[in-house]
């Protein structure tokens, strides 16, 4: 018996990160992958019976792992991004919330005949899009930079604030009325909402204050943020029930927005951590549901989910977009792209389990409704939303720009030249002085690790077509050549070699990319950084029928270091060992010259 729970266990475990890998691969969102592992593991086979297999523990394995989700996305919920943002996006984060709750919860109750109460709660789950589906259906569809940014923000902000919204909601239908009157079940709702945002509030600051004068060592940074989750969620249920997600929100936002307090290690683990109880949760939820709910909700569903799609969205968009820039077309995108995603299917297992113990009617149907929804919104827009950008005319050209990974001052200078020629650029490193000195000379960056979780969801690739990795460190060029070659192509990711790459350490020759080096054999990160540092330029040269390549070499007696060549109609090629550019006249030569040999013109 024993043998049998870890063996499905940890084939759960297994299955869940399989899934994950072959939506990498593919480029499509992970829920599609974790459904089909689900349903084929549940009511296919037989195999996993959950329900059996947890017994007792499946509910509070749920509500923990919801509780880990809800604090990792509040973590992201900072004011000052709020201050940002177009009014957009702060419309479709409050209007357009409240719009998409009421017409879904009227569709629900007109086509499921569910009570206003469950019909009220699967609107309110499904108001949240999620980062995890919009991120990788924007990668394809590559709409226009002023789409792509609302709808990845949205994504990013709806997750913490849709799922508080959720919270608030079904604590208010669970609120039992005295006597038919309001007043007591308002009051039992402030009290519960009381609870939630002083407990979390105070966790969260003392927390902070701890992490701010290194009380806690660094080590222990993300377990004792586990341990304090886990603590206040059982804590605040103590308090009052049902208080504890919203208690554990409120600590993550207010971590989020202290001063001197930081937490991108935290954040950083916490994303991991959530990817696994996500692709775990999604499995184990998908598993669970029987084919009969899906026959039964099947005509129904379908009218609510055509409500969704069509009424709700669109509505939504026209009203968060009323007086802005936005043309016609891209309000049109804006009504058709809204996925729903895995925090969705997360919470509406929790609450249906919790409205199952109460006796509501129907809460065994809210988790297959919901996946209904999500199913249709990603398969219905991932099939149809790039072809709708092209007709639309928003859709952006093939994207000619690059990222380029270091922003130190080859980085920059590279990415000045790039600007220079009309080509886009982002800047990613991990150095703060790298970053700063960047922005000071209008390059557009991204502080942090380009490889990471977190860069996954936040990197703007929209626009970019290519990598240069231009970091001193060997290594993390060779990582970032292979992390990229599937959002660029293995023909458009590029690594400059350290000048430790021809020497061995330990008698060990370091890993190199089997592809020629970038700029040629000669061109090491401390070969550009001396020219640079010396007076060194990067400038453009101009071939005609009376100054050849070869003379070009002559005029710099070869001191020049070719990057660039753009040829006649603006395509760009970058120069590789062992790869030879058959360059003529009307092409033009970026190159990074010594500032003797600018002396020679």
């Amino acid at each position: 018996m024993n043998e049998r729970i870890i063996f499905s266990i940890a084939g759960i475990v297994l299955a869940s990160i399989a899934c994950q890998w072959f939506a990498w691969r593919a480029k499509l969102p992970s829920i599609l992958f974790l459904l089909m592992a689900g349903i084929l593991a549940g009511p296919a086979t037989g195999l996993l019976r959950p329900d059996a297999l947890f017994g007792n523990f499946l509910f509070p394995m749920i509500s923990l792992s919801v509780a880990v989700i809800l604090f990792e996305g509040s973590l992201t919920l900072k004011l000052r991004e709020i201050k940002g943002l177009e009014r957009v996006v702060r419309n479709l984060l409050t209007l357009g919330i409240l719009v998409t709750f009421m017409i879904t919860a009227c569709a629900a109750r007109l086509a499921l005949k569910w009570s206003w109460e469950l019909s009220a709660l699967f609107g309110a789950i499904t108001v949240v899009t999620g980062p995890t589906v919009i991120v990788p259906l924007l990668r394809a569809v590559q709409p226009k930079a002023s789409i792509a940014n609302i709808l990845r923000w949205e994504g990013i902000m709806i997750d913490p604030l849709g799922a508080v919204f959720s919270v608030l909601v079904f604590e208010f239908i669970i609120s039992e009325p005295v006597d038919f009157t309001v007043a007591p079940m308002v009051l039992d709702f402030g009290k519960m909402a009381a609870a939630g945002l002083l407990s979390g509030g105070a966790a969260g600051y003392i927390f902070g204050l701890a992490l701010r004068n290194y009380v806690v060592p660094e080590f222990l940074h993300n377990l004792a943020a586990l341990a304090a989750v886990f603590g206040l969620f059982a804590g605040s249920n103590a308090v009052h029930p049902e208080s504890g997600l919203l208690a554990v929100t409120a600590m993550g936002f207010c971590l989020a927005n202290m001063k001197d307090v930081h937490i991108d290690e935290i954040v950083n683990f916490k994303e991991s951590l959530s990817i696994l109880l996500v692709s775990v949760l999604f499995i184990i939820l998908a598993a669970r549901i029987e084919f009969s709910q899906f026959v039964e909700l099947w005509w129904p569903g379908l009218w609510v989910f055509l409500a969704m799609q069509f009424i709700s969205r669109p509505v939504n968009a026209a009203i968060s977009t009323a007086g802005s820039s936005l043309s016609w077309r891209e309000r049109a995108l804006l009504c058709w792209i809204a996925p729903r995603g895995i925090v969705a299917a997360s919470i509406a297992a929790l609450f249906a389990l919790r409205l199952e113990r109460r006796g509501f009617e129907n809460a065994n149907l809210l988790v297959p409704m919901t996946f209904l929804v999500i199913m249709g919104t990603v398969i219905l827009q991932g099939a149809t939303s790039r072809t709708l950008a092209k007709w639309l005319g928003v859709a952006e050209p093939e994207p000619n720009g690059f990222l380029i990974i270091g922003a130190n001052a080859v980085g920059r200078a590279i990415a000045k030249a790039l600007q220079e020629i009309k080509h886009g650029v982002l800047l990613a490193d991990t150095n703060w002085e790298n970053i700063k000195k960047a922005r000071m000379e209008g390059l557009p960056t991204f502080y942090g690790n380009p490889l990471s979780e977190h860069a996954n969801l936040h990197l703007d690739l929209v626009g970019l077509g290519g990598m240069l990795a231009v970091s001193p460190n060997g290594h993390l060029n060779v990582l970032a050549s292979l992390y990229f070659r599937k959002a660029f192509g293995r023909t458009r990711v590029f690594a400059l070699q350290a000048e430790q790459e021809r020497k061995s350490v330990s008698g060990k020759k370091m890993p190199t990319l089997k592809e020629g080096a970038l700029f040629g054999e000669d061109a090491t990160y401390a070969a550009l950084a001396e020219i640079i540092y010396h007076g060194g330029k990067v400038r453009g040269s101009s071939l005609t029928d009376n100054f050849s390549m070869e003379d070009y070499s002559r005029q710099y007696d070869s001191k020049a270091i070719p990057l660039f060549a753009l040829d006649p109609k603006g395509k760009l090629s970058v120069f590789v060992s062992g790869e030879k550019i058959n360059c003529g006249p009307g092409w033009t030569i970026v190159s990074l010259t010594p500032k003797d040999a600018m002396k020679r013109e």
